[in-house]
């Protein structure tokens, strides 16, 4: 036994066929028989945060069906949690690779793939703080640099050092757009300035209500450097 219960759910996003998703069936799970998660810095309280599927990861994965998918853009989701935003750019036949620092969300991936009947996807690990030694799960670190990078409620700390930046700057082209969508925390500012200070230019939509959770408010954060 994993130690955890899951459950699956129907997602239907406009643009896309309907995705089966398998996540943790709520967030009293805890499962870290090895260590694997205590060794990356992540705590029995964050621990089942990646097994969610959250209001702005839907508004994500929604403004990834019906945004324009040029031939031969290359995706990074960075934060991914259960990559709801990647299953969809997937789904539409982009070449994306989804990261997250979580030991569990490549395989929560691979099944999800398996449920949605999808093939193969890449999945990478991702620890923005560093391109630490230690990895989850025998992923990858992410290499390489990306057309588009994405991801949802990714600014949940203050970031004093500029560490998402950086390591957004390590994988973006000199060509390149950020789509973040944020709950409303009160980082963006700053993550801002320090995306302006690398030749990117800011617009945003703001967002509100979704099936389900009617008091959401948050914004799509777009970043552009061309």
């Amino acid at each position: 036994m994993p130690g955890y219960q899951v459950k699956i759910d129907a997602f239907n996003i406009d643009g896309v066929a309907d995705l089966q998703i398998r996540s943790l069936l709520d967030n009293d799970q805890f499962a870290d028989p090895a260590g694997a998660a205590e060794a990356l810095g992540i705590s029995s309280a964050q621990w089942p945060l990646f097994g969610q599927v959250w209001p702005s990861g839907l508004h994500l994965a929604a403004a990834m069906a019906v945004r324009p998918m040029p031939d031969g853009e290359r995706i990074l989701e960075i934060g991914c949690g259960l990559a709801l935003a990647s299953l969809v750019c997937h789904r539409r036949g982009a070449e994306v690779t989804a990261s997250d620092i979580h030991p569990l969300a490549g395989a929560f991936l691979l099944e999800n793939l398996r449920l949605n009947e999808l093939a193969p996807m890449r999945y990478c690990h991702g620890d923005w703080s560093e391109d630490a030694a230690v990895t989850a799960g025998g992923a990858p670190n992410v290499r390489g640099r990306f057309d588009l990078i994405i991801g949802s409620d990714v600014l949940y700390e203050r970031d004093d050092g500029g560490a998402l930046a950086a390591s957004i700057e390590k994988h973006a082209l000199p060509r390149c757009e950020l789509l973040i969508v944020d709950p409303n925390r009160g980082n963006r500012s700053a993550f801002g300035k320090r995306m302006a200070g690398l030749g990117f230019e800011f617009s945003e939509v703001l967002l509100s209500a979704q099936v389900g959770r009617p008091d959401y408010r948050g914004r799509l954060m777009r970043f552009v450097r061309s």
